[in-house]
């Protein structure tokens, strides 16, 4: 063998001893950086997503106690039966006060007596008016009568002066008595006019007397029949109280019906998913929080709002049918804790939801992979349903995948690219809704 076959040989079997040297350096680096990243092996198990919700029973049913609709208001509240009390049939619940309306009938009165008054003044004031045209009209005729029979037309006895000064207190007489017809039959129009109006001022004193009389005679609001009253709330949670001023038929209070109750929930805009009619649920008086009352969702509002004014936080409002009704421990207002089923699915794939990355658009997890360098592959995957820190996935992982629950390419730890740079930054993590 040559020195120069010699030389390449030696060269060969060199480079080939310090691959074998990195390539098992190079794995064993790859594996100490995936060995750091904690995993999480998937297996079928079943899921269940329950949210917690507070609330107050409500009657499904309640008769209304309301001002008269009849009476004119307004009315202000004098005295109150207790919210939660129970009451009698026809026993007094609500009392107003009669200041305001023997007021009104004071002052109806008075306009009645007043309008009276005018018209009789009417009366005297227009019969003695036409009776004084009525006086001018018969002297008017008379001196046309006397103005045509002594009116002077001889030419022989009289003047041509005279002749016609006759013949002008002719005509003026003629007018006279023709303005005295004219001015009685006006003033017999004013007088009836006056007096339709003064008739119409006391039709309406009287009808506000009427009035106030009927609103006097409901100053007392009494219970349609036995049963326990509930005062109404306004839109702040605040309960009617003595010195508010109503209006007639506005709601007082109400006699729920004590067999059947339903729960009045409120669940947080965040756990709201999944939220439906017909969902199974379960509810707890807090005064007996060991007996536990089936029921299903049977209405679930369409908007969020919040329970306290100005507070940012919103909830649905979720109307609870319960399967059974306990009168004797179940009150109208009382407080209850409520969990509702929202989703349970036997033998579902799910994963801490710290293991769904977002990555190019695409929702991901890392799955080992010895043919990685890194040790795992992203795999884009189907979410369902989510709970209490655990994804549903649909599809995209197996039964014995082990994922990683950390970033294993270090993005989340990279630094935040400065803004002034004028290369784009890279797509950040976006946490799962």
């Amino acid at each position: 063998m040559t020195r120069r076959k010699k030389g390449t040989a030696l060269t060969a079997l060199g480079a080939a001893a310090l691959l074998a040297a990195i390539i098992p350096l190079a794995g064993a680096l790859s594996n100490h950086g995936a060995a750091d990243v904690p995993t999480y092996r998937v297996e079928r198990q079943d899921f269940v997503h329950r949210v917690p919700a507070q609330g107050n029973l409500k009657a499904a049913q309640a008769m209304p106690v309301t001002v008269p609709v009849g009476a004119p208001g307004p009315f202000r509240v004098a005295w109150l039966a207790p919210d939660g009390g129970r009451v009698k049939a026809g026993e007094v619940v609500v009392r107003f006060d009669p200041t305001d309306a023997e007021k009104r009938l004071r002052d109806a009165e008075d306009d009645l007596r007043s309008a009276r008054l005018r018209l009789e003044k009417e009366r005297v004031t227009g019969d003695a008016e036409l009776s004084k045209l009525e006086h001018d009209a018969a002297m008017a005729r008379m001196e046309l009568e006397n103005a045509r029979q002594f009116q002077k037309k001889d030419q022989v006895i009289f003047s041509r002066h005279d002749i016609i000064e006759s013949e002008i207190d002719g005509v003026l007489a003629q007018q006279r008595e023709k303005q005295a017809r004219e001015a009685r039959r006006t003033q017999s129009a004013l007088s009836g006019t006056e007096r339709e109006l003064l008739g119409i001022e006391m039709r309406q004193a009287d009808a506000k007397i009427q009035q106030a009389r009927q609103a006097l005679a409901s100053l007392e609001v009494k219970a349609p029949h036995d049963g326990v009253l509930v005062l109404t709330r306004d839109w702040r949670g605040n309960s009617l109280r003595v010195g508010d001023t109503v209006w007639n038929g506005q709601p007082l209070a109400e006699l729920p019906e004590l067999a059947r109750m339903q729960a009045e929930v409120f669940v947080l805009e965040a756990d709201a998913g999944g939220l439906a009619p017909g969902k199974p649920a379960t509810v707890a008086l807090e005064s007996a929080a060991d007996t536990l009352y089936q029921a299903r969702i049977a209405r679930v509002d369409s908007l969020a709002r919040p329970r306290m004014r100005g507070s940012p936080v919103q909830y649905f409002s979720v109307l609870l049918d319960l399967d059974r009704t306990d009168p004797s421990a179940m009150k109208p207002g009382q407080r209850v804790q409520s969990t509702l089923l929202l989703e349970e699915r036997k033998g579902a794939l799910a994963v801490p939801r710290q293991a769904i990355f977002e990555r190019d658009g695409k929702t991901v997890v890392y799955r080992r992979s010895a043919s990685t360098v890194l040790g795992f592959e992203p795999v884009p995957v189907k979410l369902g349903p989510s709970g209490m820190g655990r994804v549903v996935v649909e599809s995209g992982l197996r039964p014995g995948d082990e994922i990683a629950l950390a970033d294993p390419t270090g993005a989340e730890e990279t630094e935040k690219p400065d803004e002034t740079a004028k290369g784009p930054a890279g797509p950040p993590r976006t946490p799962l809704p």
